[in-house]
């Protein structure tokens, strides 16, 4: 691969230590993105800067299905991805994105600090992965160019932007919105150009992606808490020692409250800006979303792994 030349030449730095290579899609002042620098100086300030990250923002280093394959395969060391992301190549996620699975924040995150997130991420080792940790992603709602969606037909004929996710993408259809998977960065040139009526993201992210210069409409279906995952390449992993692979296992670790402080503070700075300039919101009809959402969970009430996490979620609602 191209960019393995790029990767190694960045494992050690001109006074012998070693840096590893973070991405993500978002930008510098996204939670995600200030979690993992927190990680980088926490490393560096404890190991005497023996060990550091160099950290790659604004998708630099590509899109999320690229960068979950360059950690795969140690071209880069470290990524955050969106859990949809992650659905077909690690079957536990999917219980993560299923519709309506998660009550709130606070519940999501029970969940993820418990053996459920705890399971999830040791799922990772399957396919060459570590997981290193689970991040809020928000409450995931619809926003469009066209109208308030306040049932789900509202969104009948409307193409809808979605992650490259079958459980987003059938989602979407059952709702009776036309799903058009594409990465991020392409949406808001899309809306723009009317490639597509509208998108579903969290507050923060249609914030910070300038989405709401397109979108005016914003409707609170809050259909999925699904989180990010911040996942390590195994063999850059396996290329550490004992210690300082525990010593980044519990700092990831450590980086979740960070991460969740920022995500509140700055969720609520997104809310405030969207609102100010213009966007209408609404609430929607939650119980007609929910039976419209209810085939796609029956679907997925077959798989019995995905089922036995669905029950341990939902028992601590």
């Amino acid at each position: 691969m191209g960019n393995r030349a790029f990767a190694s030449s960045d494992k050690i730095d001109g006074a012998g230590h070693r840096v590893l290579t973070a991405s993500d899609v978002h930008v510098t002042d996204y939670p995600t993105v200030e979690a993992v620098r927190w990680i980088g100086q926490t490393l560096e300030r404890e190991t005497g800067g023996r060990l550091k990250i160099r950290l790659y923002h604004s998708g630099q280093l590509g899109r999320e299905a690229e960068a979950i394959d360059m950690a795969r395969y140690g071209v880069i060391d470290i990524t955050r991805v969106f859990s949809g992301a992650l659905n077909n190549a690690f079957p536990l996620t999917q219980a993560l994105c299923l519709p309506y699975v998660f009550d709130s924040i606070d519940h999501m995150r029970r969940v993820i600090d418990g053996d459920v997130g705890d399971e999830v991420l040791r799922s990772f080792e399957t396919r060459d992965l570590v997981g290193l940790a689970i991040y809020d992603s928000g409450a995931r709602c619809f926003y469009n160019t066209k109208h308030p969606i306040v049932e789900p037909e509202d969104l009948h004929g409307l193409k809808m932007r979605v992650a490259a996710s079958d459980i987003f993408i059938k989602l979407v259809r059952l709702l009776g919105a036309n799903p058009t998977p594409m990465s991020l960065g392409e949406t808001f040139s899309a809306m723009e150009t009317h490639m597509i009526d509208g998108a579903e993201n969290n507050m923060r992210s249609f914030h910070s992606s300038r989405h709401f210069e397109a979108a005016r409409y914003w409707s609170e279906t809050r259909h999925s808490y699904a989180p990010d995952v911040l996942i390590m390449s195994r063999e850059s992993f396996l290329s550490l020692t004992p210690s300082d692979r525990e010593l980044l296992v519990r700092v990831a670790r450590d980086s979740v409250p960070v991460m969740r402080a920022k995500w509140d503070e700055s969720e609520g700075v997104a809310r405030k800006a969207v609102l100010e300039y213009g966007i209408k919101t609404n609430d929607v009809d939650l119980p007609a979303f929910h039976k419209a959402a209810q085939p796609l969970l029956d679907e997925y009430h077959q798989k019995p792994d995905i089922e036995a996490l669905y029950r341990r979620i939902r028992d601590l609602a």
